[in-house]
């Protein structure tokens, strides 16, 4: 009987644990919860580099185990687990939104992944195997850079959890706002399970095992599924989920994709990458014969800060069931906030109106549009709701600055005033400037000064200054132009963003000075070219003061040069043609300076070149851009046309004969033939050549108008690939090494002079259509690092103010087709630091020697101090101060203190007592600017004598 009892017992246990193991495995499924999330960061402290970070993640609201039983890595070594106040919010559907914050401070600047794993995700996602054991994990990159500038993660808006149907195209955005106003991309990447490891055989949305019939599984069944996400706006469409799932009525599937956000850093003069934020969301996938719901949205708009936006919507449903419309984005995240209304999730029998209403303010400006995600959702009896996506957009732009005048001023100068900015967080104000009256229409989303209007930037200045004193740098305005003046208002980066442009203010400089009327080329040559110059008298000069009749010299250099070479003299001519030219390859300025009747030196001209022509051979056309350094503008409402002259033409294919024109005020200082005139398209094999003739204006009606003047003939053949041949001899003219070259400069110099010269090539088989000569610079001798830094028509170059000369060059040729020849050898020259400490000073307070500094004149011109001593190219100190027994007296470090490389001690200690006299030792770590790595670190070890 006792064993069969215990037999009965066993079996009764067995019974039990059998019951239980399926219980608990029936109820891990059930607990297996965890459907999408991501991770979002906001920096809340900019000294100590403290975030707070936000975990959003959706779950099955029915399961039986708690969320937050996972960990948060901060990517640092650091992490919190279990330990989270986790904030819950019901979405319907079965479905709970889980939250939690945690703050974090980083010790330094870096890249730092952070993330989020838990145990499990939910059951039967179909695509992902044995999804039920399988870890959710997302994580995001933050960048902290100091050049970079304070950042937060975008925010995404959008739920990520949304149903589609069999056969129906699917659209899901995440309505991501970034509060920076930073640029974003977007891009698919794989669900993980932990860090750089993925689910366990992932397929894609419309992978063809989701399909009966591949290749009709668009909602049109006239082609494969698609799966796109928009790199732009974000859109992820799945056009269509599969038609056969074999998973009953209902599948899960999950999708992760990457935002990323980019920010212009001029300090790089690149787009950086300043971090991202992974979404993994889900997409429950039903059969139905529901269709989706429509939207239809207002056009994009621009509107000006201060206004009030009221726009409305209209959704509808084929099938005429309930709907409801939300919106998500960034206009909901600012303040003051956007509305819409109704907004309390009710459905509404279509057709079905929603009201937007938004009262933007000065704070909203910035330049990316705000995004307004429009989701609707419908309502059916039976079979799940179906949703559809539009993104409506809205730039808001800052009002134009008012009140702008401007005025004659003496010594060729104009005073300019406005108002004050009305937009307080404005950050600077657009000084733009062009000579003559030229009307702007603007649109609602024409915003800052339009293309074409011949307005140059001239300057920036702060926002809260309102008035500018302009006076073109030194160099003065040039006489007899009707200067016009407009304002742009611009807003900080990385937002950044425009104002629209202000009214124009106008004003004439006295023709008291020979004015300029005509640079125009007579003749294209390599040795005889001309150019024919005109001028007029000082029409409004003082008679009394400078009596007639007037004399003039005429001055000329190449551009870019400021050495002016007197061509004619005292001629009371106010015409020259300037023969022997090569106007074929170089560029050159003019200007004119008046004498009167008793040889009195009256003044100048403003300075003046021809129009110069280049070209850019394509396939089977030719692309021409021109351009000219004027006083005048050749950009002219009353003559807006610029007229092309080409060869290859009638009969004499030589002559070059009109054959079209370019309104520059619309289209700029550009044409493309492709042989559009007489529908010939151009030969490859031909060379054609070009001229144009520019209109312009001083816009005073003293003066002639129009100005008419000629460039130069550029000829060039459509697919010309030939690269010219590379420079000879490129070579330093002052040839001395860097310790030579520097002798003579004082103490104190932070700025010094470097000049190249190199040959062209004129060999036998090289071409000789070379027009210009590009010049290369590695300030590290990397060859990674050459980069562009000056293109010149001549063989040398000067190189001025500049903070070291280290660096590697080389040269290339560009021939009149835009090719580039190979690169010159490289030629180095090397930064010869000097760091040298003295072995005694007197701290008495008789002001003479009383600092230890290494050896300086500081410009004092002390006798017999070599200018060879002073301490050069040296970018960091770090000084000590040891007395006899070893014990530091005295430390210093050059980064920490406004003494910077020269450390002036005062013989104090390091509790501020007078130390006595008699030897003591130092040390000082000294970081040199060089080319060679290895030798910027350098230790200096020696001792000084303090005397009183």
């Amino acid at each position: 009987m006792m064993n069969n009892k215990l037999g009965e017992l066993g079996i009764r246990v067995f019974s039990l644990f059998l019951f239980l193991f399926f219980f608990l495995q029936t109820t891990r499924l059930d607990a297996t919860h965890i459907r999408a999330g991501e991770i979002t960061a906001r920096r809340v402290d900019d000294v100590t580099l403290t975030y707070e970070f936000t975990f959003t993640g959706f779950r099955d609201s029915g399961s039986i185990i708690e969320f937050g039983a996972g960990i948060f890595e901060f990517g640092d070594g650091n992490s919190v687990e279990r330990n989270f106040e986790i904030i819950k919010t019901s979405v319907g559907n079965d479905t709970e939104m889980v939250q939690f914050r945690l703050v974090h401070t980083y010790q330094a600047a870096n890249s730092y992944v952070v993330s989020y794993k838990e145990d499990f995700r939910n059951a039967n996602i179909i695509n992902m195997d044995n999804s039920v054991n399988t870890a959710f994990y997302v994580e995001s990159l933050i960048v902290i850079d100091p050049f970079y500038g304070r950042n937060n993660t975008p925010i995404l808006t959008v739920p990520p959890i949304d149903y589609a149907a069999v056969g129906a195209l699917f659209i899901h955005n995440a309505g991501a706002f970034d509060p920076d106003g930073d640029s974003l991309s977007y891009r698919f990447t794989t669900p993980k399970q932990a860090r750089n490891s993925v689910v366990n055989n992932y397929r894609v949305l419309n992978d063809p095992q989701f399909y009966d019939t591949f290749a009709q599984g668009n909602e049109a069944q006239n082609g494969p599924p698609g799966l796109t996400i928009d790199p732009v706006t974000g859109d992820l469409t799945w056009d269509a989920p599969g038609q056969e799932l074999n998973q009953g009525d209902r599948a899960e599937y999950n999708v992760a994709f990457i935002i990323e956000e980019w920010r212009y850093i001029p300090i790089t003069g690149r787009w950086e990458r300043l971090g991202f934020v992974v979404r993994d969301m889900q997409i429950i996938v039903e059969e139905t014969d529901n269709e989706r719901p429509e939207l239809l949205i207002p056009e994009n708009i621009c509107v000006e800060a201060g206004t009030t936006v009221e726009e409305f919507f209209e959704g509808t449903d084929p099938d005429g069931d309930p709907v409801r419309i939300e919106m998500f984005g960034g206009p909901f995240e600012v303040a003051p906030t956007a509305t819409y209304s109704p907004n309390d999730g009710g459905f509404i029998e279509p057709p079905a109106y929603t009201t937007f209403t938004w009262n933007t303010a000065c704070g909203h400006v910035r330049a990316r549009p705000y995004q307004v995600q429009v989701k609707i959702t419908d309502d059916p009896e039976i079979g799940p709701r179906l949703v559809n996506f539009e993104t409506w957009e809205i730039t808001v732009v800052g009002p134009a600055p008012t009140g702008l005048t401007a005025e004659t001023q003496a010594g060729r100068s104009m005073q300019l005033s406005w108002d004050n900015y009305q937009c307080s967080n404005a950050d600077s104000m657009q000084i733009w400037r062009r000579v003559g009256e030229f009307d702007i229409e603007v649109d609602d989303c024409d915003v800052g000064m339009p293309a074409n209007t011949g307005y140059e930037l001239i300057d920036r200045i702060s926002i809260d200054e309102t008035s500018y004193f302009d006076n073109n740098n030194g160099r003065g305005l040039a006489p007899g132009a009707n200067y016009c003046y407009r304002l742009v208002a611009e807003f900080e980066a990385p937002g950044g963003g425009l104002s629209y442009v202000s009214e124009e203010a106008c004003d004439s400089v006295i023709v008291f000075a020979p004015v300029i009327t005509n640079v125009d080329v007579k003749s294209t040559d390599m040795n005889n070219g001309s150019i024919e110059v005109r001028w007029t008298p000082p029409y409004q000069i003082d008679q009394s003061l400078f009596p007639p009749a007037y004399s003039y010299d005429l001055l000329r250099t190449e551009a870019g040069s400021n050495n002016y070479e007197l061509i004619q003299s005292q001629t009371a001519d106010t015409v020259f043609t300037d023969s022997g030219l090569n106007t074929f390859a170089r560029r050159y300025n003019y200007y004119v300076r008046a004498y009167d009747a008793n040889d009195v030196y009256i003044d100048s001209s403003a300075v003046a070149g021809p129009v110069r022509l280049e070209l850019k051979p394509l396939l089977e056309s030719i692309e021409l851009s021109w351009s000219a350094s004027v006083p005048w503008s050749n950009t002219v409402q009353n003559y807006p046309y610029h007229y092309i002259y080409r060869d290859q033409v009638n009969a004499d294919d030589t002559q070059l004969v009109l054959i079209d024109s370019v309104d520059v005020t619309s289209n700029g200082y550009s044409y493309l033939d492709n042989g559009r005139f007489n529908d010939v398209k151009l030969d490859d094999e031909i060379e054609y050549c070009y001229y144009v003739i520019a209109q312009g204006s001083y816009d005073n009606e003293l003066l002639p108008e129009p100005l008419l003047n000629a460039s130069q003939i550029a000829c060039g053949q459509p697919n010309d690939t030939i690269p010219p041949c590379a420079p000879l001899q490129l070579s330093f003219i002052d040839a001395g090494d860097c310790e030579s070259v520097l002798a003579d400069v004082p103490c104190g110099a932070t700025f010094y002079r470097q000049e190249l010269t190199w040959d062209s090539n004129n060999a036998e088989l090289c071409e000789d259509d070379v027009v210009s000569y590009n010049v290369y610079l590695s300030e590290t001798g990397l060859e990674e690092d050459y980069e562009l830094i000056a293109n010149t028509p001549v063989t040398s170059i000067i190189r001025e103010d500049l903070s070291s000369i280290k660096g590697c060059y080389r040269i290339t040729a560009v021939d009149r087709s835009g090719n580039e020849s190979a690169p010159t050898e490289s030629i180095c020259r090397d930064n010869c630091p000097v760091y040298k400490l003295p072995n005694v000073f007197t701290p008495n307070g008789d002001g003479v020697n009383d600092v230890f500094a290494p050896l300086n004149n500081n410009g004092l011109g002390i006798v017999g101090f070599n200018s060879a001593d002073c301490p050069r190219f040296v970018e960091s100190v770090k000084f000590k101060v040891f007395d006899r027994s070893g014990l530091e007296i005295f430390n210093y470090d050059s980064f920490e203190n406004e003494n910077g490389i020269y450390i002036n001690w005062d013989g104090k200690d390091l509790r501020g007592e007078d130390v006595a006299a008699g030897v003591y030792y130092y040390s000082a770590e000294v970081v040199f600017n060089v080319l060679n790595p290895s030798d910027a670190n350098q230790i200096f070890k020696g001792w000084v004598q303090v005397i009183k």
